[in-house]
Parts: structure tokens; sequence; C-alpha cells
């Protein structure tokens, strides 16, 4: 698809281990990919709902009854999902980043491949973009953000700069960014590097990790016992939330035990180590070479 290609979708399918008369989310919709493929396998009973908050998405909804797009960030998977009488649901998939098609578009800011306004957002009608961060946040605040969420082994030196520039002009496109940060790269990596200042911009505009945890949370209580969880992330702060969560039952720190020492987890692991594109789909879609698929399924509660 022109849009966005699936990633390990063959994979995914199973892992959901679909009911044909069940009912479906396909947290992040996209180019409806994976939605189509559920649908494939889904018989006139079955349902599925899918979450974008892309207004772009919304060109590739099928025309199909059993299908609902829901245009919200999947943080609001339980209420949007009682507000349509469906839970308890059968499976949910996310398949978590940025699209193809938010890459490949250059007035939306996400790639360092374009000169465009420093954007950036998902949700397009939200106010914080990447250039409103860079101009409006305090130095140190910047700095943990280069530092948590683009793990820039320079960020405080880097914030600084930033914050000196800003005080004579507007940093207001990909392009001045990038002239900005690279005398700050290693010799040869000036591509990676950039892109880990990127991905922090994009992951604090968009709130990406804060959503992910409200996600996960509520996915133990709208799937059903038995029900499954594929969930595919693209670097290691979501993969590290996404393998807590089912490994503990939280985000950080050991799993919670009651008074007799008993461990209830609302998931347990399917597959003990993450499954990985192979050499033919990173080389036909290179763009996948990241991803990092784990399944779970919910326990008997």
């Amino acid at each position: 698809m022109s849009y966005h290609t699936p990633v390990l979708l063959k994979t995914c399918l199973e892992g959901l281990e679909i009911n044909p008369g069940g009912r479906y989310v396909d947290a992040t919709f996209g180019g409806g990919g994976h939605s189509l493929e559920i649908l494939r396998n889904l018989n006139e009973d079955g349902t599925l709902f899918s979450f974008d908050q892309d207004a772009d998405a919304a060109a590739n909804v099928p025309d199909d009854s059993r299908f609902t797009l829901i245009p919200l960030n999947f943080r609001y998977l339980k209420s949007s999902l009682r507000l349509q009488r469906a839970i308890p649901v059968d499976g949910i998939l996310a398949d978590l980043g940025v699209s193809s098609h938010q890459f490949d578009k250059a007035a939306r800011g996400f790639s360092i491949r374009f000169d465009a306004p420093l954007d950036m957002r998902m949700n397009t009608s939200q106010p914080l973009n990447a250039a409103s961060i860079l101009a409006e946040y305090p130095e140190e605040k910047i700095r943990n953000i280069l530092k948590e969420y683009g793990e820039i082994k320079e960020a405080g030196k880097l914030a600084r700069h930033l914050c000196n520039v800003r005080s004579d002009r507007t940093i207001g496109t990909t392009g001045m960014l990038l002239d900005l940060i690279r005398p700050f790269a290693r010799k040869g990596q000036e591509n990676s590097f950039a892109a880990q200042v990127f991905q922090a911009l994009r992951i604090e505009v968009n709130d990406e990790l804060g959503s992910l945890r409200d996600f996960l949370e509520q996915c133990a209580e709208v799937i059903k016992p038995g029900g499954r969880l594929v969930v595919m992330s693209y670097h290691s702060l979501e993969d590290r939330l996404v393998k807590n969560f089912i490994r503990n039952g939280k985000f950080s720190g050991e799993a919670e035990k009651d008074l007799f020492g008993r461990v209830s987890l609302p998931f347990k692991a399917v597959n003990r180590k993450p499954i990985r594109p192979d050499e033919q789909e990173i080389m036909s879609n290179p763009r996948s070479r990241s991803a990092v698929l784990r399944i779970a399924e919910r326990t008997e509660e």
C-alpha cells in the first residue's frame, strides 16, 4: 500500500487468533492494511473498531458495515468502546510509530529528508507542535526530552545551543533544525543523530509514551479472558513499556504480590522472545527493520 506497508502482517493476524464472529480493535488504523486483513478473516457477525487521530487516515476507510473508524488517539480506547457498546473485545492490534504516509508527506515535518515546517503532529488539530516546543519550553525541559526520548549524550549542550539561537530567531523549519544540530553529530553519523533528535521531539509533541501507557492499562480492562493483545513497536522506549506491562503488569519495578506472595497478572506472554521481520521483509520494506512484535493473552480473572 502506498500509504503504509503493514509490517509482519501474517504474524500479527496469527497472533490475534481471530474468531470469525468476534469483535476486534485495530488501535492504529493508518493505511488500513491490518484492518483490511482482519476484516477478511471475519464473517458477517464479526466487527472491527479502528482508531486513528490523523485526519488523513479517513481517506482509507473501507466500505464495510462491519467496520467503524473512531477518529481519536487510542488512549481513549475504553471510553470510546463503551460508547459503541463494544466491551469486551476478543483482541486488539496496535502498530505503533509513524506511518510511511506521515514520513513521506513533507509538510508534516516528520522526516529529515525534506525542508518543511517543524510540525510533527499526528493530530493536526492540536496546538502543540515541534516548533512551539523549541520556542517555548525551558532549556532544562528540552534537555530532558533530548536525553530521555532521543537518548542524546550531549543533550545539555544541544539544548543550550538551541535556546541561545531561539533568542535571536525562530527555529521554524526542519532544515533549520538540521543545520543547528549537525555540528553536534559525530562524523558519518549525521543522519542517525538527526533521527534521534526528531524522534525525541515527535514523542513529546504527541505524548506517545503517555498515550501508550494509558492504552495498555485499558487493554487489560476491555479484552476478554483468553483474548489477544498484539503490539508492534519501533524503538526501545516503546518496547520496554510493552514488555514490562506484559511481564509485570506495570511499567517499572517487579510484579506486585498479594499477602500470600501470589502474583496476579492481566496478561501472559505468548512469545517469550520478541518477533522481528526476516531479512526478506526488511529488504522489501526497509522501514520494518526496527519492528519488534509482542503477543500476549488476557488471563482469567
